[in-house]
């Protein structure tokens, strides 16, 4: 018999032809295996049983960094058994294989690194089939070095010697080199000088670290900027050249002591930054005011001998200023990071795109991803029905973008806030990357409801037709793909900000979605925002609008100048640039600034951070009765007699009371929790366990995050439905 069998998914880049060929060999079975445009493709020819079995172990344990999309096999006409071989791939076809994300650096490649008799010893770009760049170094499809950043390094004779080896596992392995082949480390000055290479660059760059001064980092995906994290002054000075006063960094450290569900998280290919609660071993100024600590492992083998030298832990933030994409490039670096960086530990292996840190939380027990990129991105989701061809373009804030083929939606990396040229420039070279990389023909873009998004803007440049989606909308129908959700459903979509279709600015919704429609059931009491955006940056304006809203502004004076707090109260009266909003977020930042945690903020959402983080392990004070007139609670919260942390758990308590009651009006078992208020563990679990007392069954993100990063997600979805029957928001 001889099987010929094709498989689709996430399949190259992960060892499966060396797996193939192991499993087949030894079985004595003739044929081949080979790369496909479309995945992995495999005749196998041998007794019927034999076949059979390889068939079924494929089906059953494919190579542990593998995702099978699609496994079909058909019988074909005998050829006759010769030696099963790897093929060269194929490049014809329709594009169907996955891109697979990078991946940490593996046991054994760790162990050949710190190995003084292995000829990989001290070396940084040590891989294997298990582990290395993959995304960020990918140029097109099949995976084949010729189509990698890896191409300008030729393979040299004993690197050769393994990539043909059947029992190496750097058989096929197509990241595969060494000292003598592969690429070289140098250490740069400020000014782009050599001042040293190879082992000698690494050694400089910690000893850069150890005097205290900030080290820029070509890594995976990008540069960090990187300094002692044991010491405060080096993390000031990090923080004064960044303009970042108070937004938590991450720490990498090879050495950590945390619960086991978080061990397996920093271990895994994967290898997040994990948001852990710390005890002050560290100091205060790597997050000031948090109690949580974002750690992350040296998943790369340059990041594991950095610290096997340096013995102690290092900030290790994105090597970027506010609001710009990451740099990849050392000249790009040396410019856009002058006066950041004392030095630069680059290498000569090109990064092909920008990959940030995946970043994860855990809320009710469960791992959510905050922010997808490495380790995750971009493997796709699979959507209960066919899709159009069609691109999403995103929202404005914590950006990605995504398409869609067959069933599948691709959802990229975080590519983070349209605030900047820069940031608008890298999200239309994310667009026309795919497109090339996947060779898209898009049918139709769809892209967020407000007009004035630099994405919304990206959509209508493509020359295709335009399909807006509601941004809640958006966020429910991500929830709906990630978890495959049929029948009713409740949606309640809050966050900071989201187009309305009567022009209002929504954020705290009630979305019922039946039979491919939605219907607004319910929704926050509105207000007015003072200046607009600028309240996103000023919670204690948000307030203003709350408390003017019911009459008592002048509790809000002492948070402003006179002559200030008079404007914005004339802005609020006539209406201008004081848009109606029920925004959820906005709430959040009225009560952080209420009970004195943050008037003005100096990064997105820090009023919530902080007014989460009061009402950690705190007995509410008297809850009011639920309702969507948060007038009753915020007179609880102005009434000093209680607490700041009672407030702060009232506050919480009363929305999680809130939804339920909600969800009892409205009589649908399922609920969905999405928007960005659900990366809030308190709100998220207080909501879910009163939900799953009363009888429903409740829905929160984990692989899609529960902010804005999911909106191209459910931007797909919901085009893809309109083009089966409409479903306007009503």
């Amino acid at each position: 018999m001889r099987l010929r069998i094709r498989i689709t998914g996430a399949v190259q880049g992960v060892g499966f032809r060396p797996h193939v060929y192991r499993l087949a060999s030894s079985a004595g079975l003739g044929g081949f295996v080979q790369n496909s445009i479309e995945g992995v493709l495999i005749e196998a020819e041998g007794p019927p049983r034999v076949a059979r079995w390889l068939e079924q172990k494929l089906r059953d344990a494919p190579p542990p960094n593998a995702v099978v999309h699609s496994f079909h096999t058909e019988e074909i006409p005998d050829r006759g058994i010769t030696p099963f071989r790897v093929d060269h791939s194929d490049a014809s076809g329709e594009p169907g294989a996955f891109l697979l994300p990078d991946l940490a650096i593996c046991p054994a490649c760790l162990a050949d690194i710190r190995d003084a008799a292995n000829r990989r010893h001290g070396y940084p770009f040590t891989t294997c089939t298990h582990c290395g760049p993959r995304y960020s170094i990918v140029e097109g499809i099949p995976y084949d070095r010729p189509l990698t950043s890896m191409r300008r390094f030729p393979l040299c004779a004993e690197c050769d010697a393994e990539y043909r080896d059947p029992r190496d596992r750097r058989f096929h392995a197509q990241t595969n080199c060494c000292p003598a082949c592969g690429p070289q480390l140098a250490l740069w000055s400020a000014e782009g000088k050599v001042l040293a290479s190879r082992q000698e660059a690494l050694l400089g760059a910690v000893q850069a670290l150890r005097d205290g001064r900030i080290v820029a980092i070509k890594g995976i995906g990008g540069f960090h900027l990187c300094c002692n994290a044991r010491d405060a002054a080096a993390i000031r000075l990090l923080r004064d050249r960044k303009h970042r006063p108070t937004k938590p960094f991450a720490v990498m450290t090879a050495a950590w002591h945390v619960r086991p569900e978080a061990d397996r998280l920093l271990r895994s290919p994967q290898a997040p930054i994990v948001l852990i609660e710390h005890r002050g071993l560290l100091p205060e100024e790597i997050a000031p005011g948090n109690p949580y600590l974002g750690l992350m492992s040296p998943y790369s083998p340059l990041h594991a001998l950095l610290l096997d030298e340096f013995q102690g832990p290092m900030v290790a933030t994105s090597g970027n200023l506010t609001d710009e994409p990451i740099c990849i490039e050392e000249q790009e670096a040396l410019q856009r990071l002058e006066g950041i960086a004392d030095v630069f530990l680059v290498h000569d292996r090109p990064i092909v795109r920008p990959v940030d840190d995946s970043i994860v939380r855990f809320i009710d027990g469960q791992p959510v991803l905050l922010r997808r990129a490495r380790g995750y991105a971009p493997l796709p989701f699979q959507a209960a029905f066919p899709l159009p061809d069609m691109v999403a373009t995103g929202a404005h804030m914590k950006n990605t973008v995504a398409f869609s083929r067959a069933n599948l939606v691709f959802l990229s990396q975080h590519l983070g806030d349209l605030e900047t040229v820069p940031a608008l420039e890298n999200h239309a070279r994310t667009l026309e990357d795919l497109r090339r990389t996947y060779q898209l023909e898009p049918q139709l873009v769809a892209c967020d409801l407000h007009p004035e998004y630099g994405s919304t803007q990206a959509a209508q440049r493509l020359g295709l037709p335009v399909e807006p989606v509601q941004h809640h909308e958006a966020h429910v129908l991500a929830g709906v793909l990630e978890h495959r959700i049929e029948g009713p459903l409740l949606g309640v979509a809050w966050d900071g900000t989201g187009f309305g279709p009567d022009k209002t600015i929504w954020g705290g919704e009630f979305l019922v979605f039946q039979d491919n429609r939605f219907t607004r059931a319910a929704h926050l009491r509105p207000f007015r925002l003072p200046g607009g955006e600028q309240a996103v940056r000023e919670p204690r304006r948000s307030l203003l609008g709350v408390l003017h809203e019911f009459g008592r502004a002048g509790l809000a004076k002492q948070w402003f100048q006179p002559n200030q707090f008079d404007v914005l109260q004339q802005m609020l009266v006539t209406g201008l640039n004081s848009p109606v909003t029920t925004s959820a977020g906005r709430l959040f930042d009225a009560a952080a600034t209420l009970l004195g945690l943050c008037s003005v903020s100096t990064f997105e959402g820090e009023a919530a951070m902080l007014l989460e983080f009061a009402a950690r392990r705190a007995e509410p004070c008297p809850l009011p009765p639920a309702s969507t007139d948060w007038q009753p609670l915020f007179e609880i919260l102005a009434n000093p007699a209680h607490p700041v942390p009672a407030r702060a758990a009232c506050f919480h308590h009363a929305l999680a009371a809130l939804i339920l009651h909600q969800a009892q009006q409205v009589g649908i078992e399922q609920v969905l929790l999405t928007g960005g208020c659900f990366q809030n563990a308190i709100l998220t679990e207080l909501a879910t366990a009163r939900l799953r007392d009363a009888g429903f069954r409740v829905f929160t993100h984990q692989a899609i995050p529960p902010n804005d990063g999911a909106i191209a997600a459910g931007q797909i979805l919901a085009a893809a439905l309109r083009r089966q029957e409409p479903s306007p928001c009503a």
